[in-house]
């Protein structure tokens, strides 16, 4: 079981609204929309996508993480630097 299947229809949800998000934004570029316009878009997209992220991480550390902690150490190891890589790819984005 993974660590967001209780929040898996919420995420469902949030993500269906960026795509829809993102679909605006490319009909906008189509129409020729003012480029300050476009990129206000684009950054509530990112953010939006970002609130996922950052869910999913939560999500995965209080349940993942803790679940390998109570199996082992070497487990729990393997889980948070699993979570420590995801955390450089987030703050490097």
């Amino acid at each position: 079981m993974n660590g967001y299947t209780g929040s898996k229809e919420d995420y469902l949800k949030r993500l269906a609204r960026i795509e829809g998000q993102v679909r605006g934004i490319a009909k906008m570029v189509d129409n020729d929309t003012y480029c300050i316009d476009i990129l206000t878009q684009v950054s509530a997209a990112t953010k939006a996508l970002q609130a996922v992220s950052l869910g999913l991480l939560e999500d995965h550390i209080g349940h993942c993480v803790v679940d390998a902690a109570r199996e082992s150490d070497d487990a729990a190891q393997v889980k948070v630097t699993e979570a420590s890589a995801a955390i450089a790819r987030l703050v490097r984005s």
